[in-house]
């Protein structure tokens, strides 16, 4: 006799629960993907801290008054996904009561030193289901971003790679960043 096996699929709503009854602690570091609670894979390092910082400035200073910057906070694809990319550029306009949608999302960065395969596939399938007009991967082994834009279905029709003096820009916002100031 064969025994058929599923997954148990978690829902934002159950997420929450579960963090509120003291399943999920406020140090596990994980988040809701395709209904799937993962694991992040590593401590952050200071090398992918820096970057973040980096980036964080360069987009405060290019986007104060035009856009919200969040750091390392969710972002609410779906009933399913809860994903907490490292950087989001949003709509300007207050998420105290409902974190962004895609609607209200412009630009994801992810800084990707242990995660790139993951950030690579499901991060990438999941932001361009969800049509996140641009992503980006800060690849920090190989020193380059990777910028995909054209979102249709489950992937981004193109891809862009930026390396050491190219300057990445992006397609709408008065926002653009030296690639050598990140390495």
């Amino acid at each position: 006799m064969t025994i058929k096996t599923r997954k148990k699929l978690f829902t934002v709503d159950e997420y929450y629960k579960m963090a509120e009854v003291g399943i999920l602690k406020p140090t596990d570091d994980v988040e809701l993907i395709n209904g799937e609670i993962i694991q992040k894979m590593s401590p952050i390092k200071s090398i992918h801290a820096d970057i973040v910082d980096v980036i964080a400035e360069q987009l405060f200073a290019s986007l104060t008054g035009k856009a919200k910057i969040r750091i390392q906070n969710p972002i609410h694809i779906n009933d399913n996904s809860q994903p907490e990319p490292d950087l989001a550029v949003a709509k300007l306009q207050s998420y105290r009561d409902n974190h962004p949608s895609p609607a209200d999302i412009h630009l994801i960065i992810e800084v990707s030193d242990s995660t790139l395969h993951f950030d690579r596939t499901q991060k990438k399938k999941l932001y361009a289901s969800a049509m996140i007009p641009e992503y980006w991967i800060v690849n920090v082994s190989d020193k380059q971003v990777e910028v995909y834009t054209l979102p249709e279905k489950s992937d981004y029709k193109e891809m862009n790679t930026f390396t050491a003096s190219n300057v990445v820009a992006h397609s709408t916002l008065p926002f653009q960043i030296n690639v050598n100031t990140l390495f």
